[in-house]
């Protein structure tokens, strides 16, 4: 038996996203060769890590957003399920890993490509409120025969 998570203010991990998308711009920015970009990356894996396998109230945009920018904000008109973000943190957490071993492999291509993916991920988000990670979560439930509520699908 499985138990349905409380759902969360679906702007909380957009808010997550247009922060992710700023650190994910920046270190490609600096480049496989920097310093900064490691650092970067690096930071972003933990905050990836930490919304997969801790939960979307452990990652810190969301601590951030539930912190000083929910207060200031009207009530949400509809809630989410946080299963399909929490999936996204995960999507999230592979493409940085791959980055973070094309950097210490040297191959600059697997740096760009994965970061570019997560980018690409980060902004769709931000800006379209479209999240892939949680697009291929549905799916997924959809072709398992186990659909999420429509009460708690659409955020």
């Amino acid at each position: 038996m499985s138990s349905t998570p409380a759902p969360i203010d679906p702007r909380g991990p957009r808010f997550g996203a247009a922060i992710t998308s700023v650190v994910l711009a920046v270190t490609i920015l600096a480049g496989p060769a920097s310093t900064a970009a490691l650092v970067l990356l690096a930071l972003q894996a933990v905050v990836f890590g930490l919304g997969s396998l801790v939960g979307l109230a452990a990652q810190p945009y969301g601590l951030v957003f539930k912190r000083f920018v929910r207060p200031r904000l009207a009530a949400p008109t509809e809630l989410e399920d946080p299963r399909p973000p929490r999936f996204a943190q995960t999507v999230g957490l592979v493409f940085a890993v791959a980055g973070l071993l094309g950097l210490a492999l040297h191959v600059p291509v697997l740096f760009y490509v994965a970061v570019g993916f997560a980018l690409v991920a980060a902004l769709l988000n931000a800006v379209f409120d479209l999240c892939l990670g949680c697009e291929v979560y549905l799916l997924g439930r959809r072709i398992a025969g186990r659909p999420l509520a429509p009460s708690v699908q659409e955020g």
